[in-house]
């Protein structure tokens, strides 16, 4: 390289430092502007590498058959030798701008993703240990002990005294016929007690004591946490009315959002191991009881319930907890880092470097992901050195879009194409392959064109039958996916 050449590489650097986002541009005109210096400053080089054909690098699918300057930007046609790399090769970017745009690369390896999933759980009260208070009969309240919701009560603990006048009466009349010692009248009144609803307990109370015991005191059946207390002195209660709504804290459960992809490691069942940072250092351990049918559209999570033994009670409902579960072994499977990936929404691409200045795309079938890893079940191999830093640099540009838009091979539907404004020229066929037909047209107006050799695709490869080289033709065509795309296509007069 003389010195004029090292000047211009200098001077493209420094701009594309500023630029930053122009970096695949520059690159091209760098290229270019070498290609060119070289060529001229060493004749011999040009006889002796064979011209394939030129092509603008911001429209790098357009092929022209001699140099000259770019219908599409202000700017020389570059040459693509046969001695070059065969088209696909992706993207060429010079170290020193791919070092100014802060591009970094990994390694693809072999490796395995922690099976464990990690998440933040609350702790809520087990709603399957709940017992219900109500009155078995009309009374009155006669008096509510020192109690309040939120208050923790043990099993038999008072909550209220009723007077049942109802009750009174039964217990009277099953003293008198306990005194006739009659076995079958005695068994009779003490199931008409039971049937008003009074506790087997009372009963014998009753029976024992020989006196009517018209005020009751109503327990708690479980021990726990008072959640309503529905009852006031000098209250008046119907038959099956709630007094009180008491949930036990033997157990505890844990609520955890767990993330849609990772549901699959999450199985009922499962042990999990809880961590909270009122306890440091200890562990607590439990199951998972159910993960919940709903996923949650807004975080796109799923509900895992866990239950837990609350030993001593050390476990309030609305501590935040961090678990671990699903502690399965994983397999070993190609890994990159989960930043390197391009999603696009219709696919996920990696930029490939082959170690010479080019990246080329690649799409990829993604499996499991986490710990800022991803699986990658298909697409590239072992070894290879993905992008991972400024490859959305590189995607900015048009030039890297046409590469990108050759992976997508699903044809445009029919009304796209109908709705498109199509450009009316002449010409004549210079060359005609399958789909590909070269034509010497002349002025194209609506784009402003001047008469120049080009290459075009045929919408249908069936449209030229009957025509051949050297023959005049009227064609109308329109810019698609970065090639020009001949729709209509008739023999002229010449």
């Amino acid at each position: 390289m003389n010195k004029n050449t090292y000047q211009i590489a200098v001077l493209i650097a420094a701009v594309a430092a500023v630029s930053g986002m122009g970096g695949y541009w520059i690159a091209h005109r760098a290229a270019g502007a070498a290609a060119m210096h070289a060529e001229t400053a060493n004749p011999a080089t040009q006889v002796e590498r064979k011209v394939l054909y030129w092509y603008d690098p911001m429209m790098p699918n357009q092929r022209f058959d001699k140099p000259g300057k770019s219908p599409f930007m202000d700017m020389q046609l570059v040459a693509k030798y046969a001695d070059e790399q065969a088209e696909g090769a992706g993207v060429m970017i010079d170290a020193g701008i791919a070092q100014n745009l802060g591009m970094r690369t990994a390694k693809v390896e072999r490796g395995s993703l922690s099976a464990t999933v990690n998440a933040v759980a609350s702790v809520q009260l087990n709603d399957r240990q709940v017992a219900i208070v109500q009155s078995r009969s009309n009374g009155f309240v006669e008096r509510v002990y020192a109690r309040a919701p939120g208050d923790v009560v043990a099993r038999g603990a008072p909550l209220v005294d009723l007077l049942i006048p109802e009750w009174a009466g039964a217990q009277a009349e099953f003293l008198a016929v306990l005194n006739t010692h009659d076995a079958a009248l005695l068994q009779a009144a003490r199931a008409r007690l039971q049937l008003l609803g009074m506790p087997g307990d009372l009963i014998s109370r009753v029976e024992k004591s020989g006196r009517p015991q018209a005020v009751v005191t109503i327990v708690a059946p479980i021990a726990g946490l008072i959640q309503t207390l529905d009852i006031r002195s000098g209250m008046t209660v119907s038959a099956g009315a709630p007094l009180a709504r008491i949930n036990g804290l033997d157990t505890v459960w844990l609520e955890a959002a767990i993330p849609e992809a990772q549901a699959a490691q999450v199985n009922v069942g499962s042990k999990l191991e809880a961590h909270f940072s009122a306890y440091p250092g200890e562990n607590f351990t439990g199951k998972i009881l159910a993960v919940l049918p709903e996923t949650n559209a807004d975080s796109r999570t799923l509900r895992v319930r866990a239950e837990l033994p609350n030993r001593d009670g050390k476990l309030k409902p609305g501590m935040y907890a961090q678990i671990s579960l699903g502690s399965g072994k994983a397999t070993p499977s190609l890994l990159v880092p989960s930043e390197a990936v391009i999603r696009t929404g219709a696919r996920n691409v990696l930029l490939v470097t082959t170690g010479d200045g080019r990246y080329q795309p690649v799409e990829v079938q993604l499996g499991q992901e986490a710990d800022g890893k991803s699986i990658v079940l298909g697409g590239i191999a072992e070894g290879q050195q993905v992008v991972t830093s400024g490859q959305f640099l590189i995607d900015s540009e048009a030039s890297l879009k046409g590469v990108l838009a050759r992976l997508n091979t699903a044809p445009l539907p029919a009304a796209d194409t109908a709705q498109a404004a199509l450009n009316d020229a002449t010409g004549k066929i210079e060359s005609l392959q399958g789909p590909d037909i070269t034509l010497s047209h002349g002025p194209v107006q609506s784009l402003g064109w001047g008469a120049m050799t080009m290459s075009f695709k045929l919408a249908q490869p069936d449209m030229a039958s009957g025509l051949k080289t050297g023959d005049n033709v009227h064609f109308s065509f329109h810019e698609k996916n970065g090639d020009y795309v001949i729709e209509k296509l008739d023999r002229s007069a010449p």
